[in-house]
């Protein structure tokens, strides 16, 4: 379902290295990784926490599902997907201020 940017042209990666974590599927693009876990990872609930906050720090979001219940209902995971990616590329606020994209020192005065 996510192959060949099936789901919105995202493009993800499969068993893709990131932050020194090999993720089960990682979408460099809006930053997220993707994880379906099966029942041993309740016996590695601390390491995985551990690792999900190393993926976090470099600037991604983890979601983890259980197989069993992407199995029945793969919309589920789709949908949180779709939602995420929804956040990563709202357009920035009209009356924001763009001064934060100049390099550190060099904001805009109004003479």
């Amino acid at each position: 379902m996510l192959r060949n940017r099936q789901l919105d042209g995202l493009k993800f990666r499969r068993q893709a290295p990131v932050a020194g974590a090999i993720a089960d599927f990682a979408c460099h693009e809006i930053r997220l990784i993707i994880e379906l876990d099966g029942g041993v990872h309740d016996l590695h609930e601390a390491r995985d926490a551990v690792r999900d906050e190393r993926l976090r720090i470099a600037g991604y979001t983890v979601l983890r599902f259980r197989n069993g219940a992407f199995l029945k209902n793969p919309a589920v995971v789709l949908d949180a997907i779709r939602q995420h990616a929804a956040m990563r590329t709202q357009p920035p606020h009209p009356t924001g201020s763009a001064g934060h994209l100049l390099p550190r020192g060099e904001k805009e005065i109004d003479e």
